[in-house]
């Protein structure tokens, strides 16, 4: 077992993180490559003043209109964009696997913290999964990849806070924790999850054509 739990945290990870790298970079050139053919006006207007602009108002919550017409889906949606990369990048354990790869460390939460903010990942993601279900308009539009995506965040933070506190069989949990955080991040440039990637440059683009083009706010 302890051959297994090395191979998914050596070999097995270091592949997770190349597919995603790699898949990352080839899809941003894809996207640019097809902009470029499809709208060469898309380059032509874009303005970065509006760009930035733009940007300033959608990272406030509740500081855009379509913000405020949801105001249950923004608050949730800003916590679990918000905790899906704090929660990873500082905890302790993460730090410490980086530390013996890399000899990098930084700062970590307290486990007491991030245990708290694990759980609130989880249940956001019961809100994402009752929205996608409950509601028609979401769920007429919700796709496999939807459910897949969700279903892969909730699995990651779920068996490593029953990981943590040892509820059921503990090297099971531990060993899915792994396997379900490194098929999230391979499955980010080839699903949904890719807006983590194209979000600047869809902001960009609907940022540049109502500023500079339409010269009206986006907000």
């Amino acid at each position: 077992m302890h051959t297994f739990y090395d191979f998914i945290t050596g070999p097995l990870l270091w592949i997770s993180f190349l597919v995603f790298l790699a898949g990352s970079v080839y899809r941003l050139v894809y996207a640019y490559m097809e902009a470029k053919r499809r709208d060469q006006f898309v380059l032509v207007y874009w303005s970065w003043k509006h760009v930035l602009r733009s940007m300033a108002h959608w990272l406030v919550p509740y500081n855009t209109m379509r913000w405020r017409t949801t105001p249950v889906l923004t608050a949730v949606t800003f916590v679990f964009h918000i905790l899906i990369f704090v929660v990873p990048i500082f905890l302790t354990a993460h730090v410490m696997l980086f530390n013996q790869w890399l000899g990098l460390s930084w700062p970590t939460l307290p486990e007491a913290v991030a245990d708290i903010l694990a759980i609130v990942v989880v249940l956001c993601c019961g809100y994402f999964i009752w929205r996608r279900w409950a509601t028609p308009e979401v769920r007429y539009v919700t796709g496999w990849q939807d459910w897949f995506m969700v279903g892969t965040v909730l699995v990651t933070f779920l068996s490593g806070v029953l990981a943590y506190h040892q509820l059921g069989p503990y090297q099971i949990m531990l060993y899915l924790h792994i396997l379900a955080g490194e098929a999230f991040l391979v499955m980010i440039p080839f699903t949904r999850a890719e807006h983590m990637l194209y979000g600047l440059f869809m902001r960009g683009y609907i940022a540049s054509e109502f500023g500079a083009v339409r010269h009206c706010k986006d907000w």
